[in-house]
């Protein structure tokens, strides 16, 4: 073989590589029409808990009918004393003291569960 004809072939030879006749057979599926069904269930849970403080300041308050204090340091006093105003009538008294803080808790403890179903349908034909 000469040079020429080694180039040549050398040039020849991809392109018919490249410019081969392709061919495909056609598919004919077996089925004419059909379905598919698809069940999908999903479950979730959720814990929730919830603790709650409230705070409150200091609280010192008395309330009462016919009735006074007597001393000079109030409620708050430890000289402080009470007298009824007029010995004939009823009398009541109501002392509220409370002290700074937390003054109620409340804790919540919850589950909620949801459940999903999903159900699809397909439907084809040819």
């Amino acid at each position: 073989m000469s040079g020429q004809s080694f180039t040549a072939m050398k040039y020849l030879l991809p392109l018919l590589l490249i410019a081969g006749p392709v061919s495909a057979q056609s598919v004919t599926p077996n089925f004419t029409s059909g379905s598919m069904t698809q069940t999908v269930s999903a479950t979730q849970t959720v814990t929730e808990i919830v603790a709650v403080e409230r705070f409150g300041g200091e609280v010192k308050v008395w309330n009462g009918d016919n009735v006074q204090s007597v001393g000079g340091d109030g409620i708050a006093g430890a000289n402080t004393t009470w007298s009824i105003v007029d010995n004939t009538l009823p009398w009541q008294l109501e002392t509220i003291t409370r002290a700074a803080g937390i003054i109620e808790t409340e804790d919540i403890n919850r589950t909620i569960t949801t459940t999903t179903l999903t159900n699809t349908l397909s439907v084809f034909s040819q």
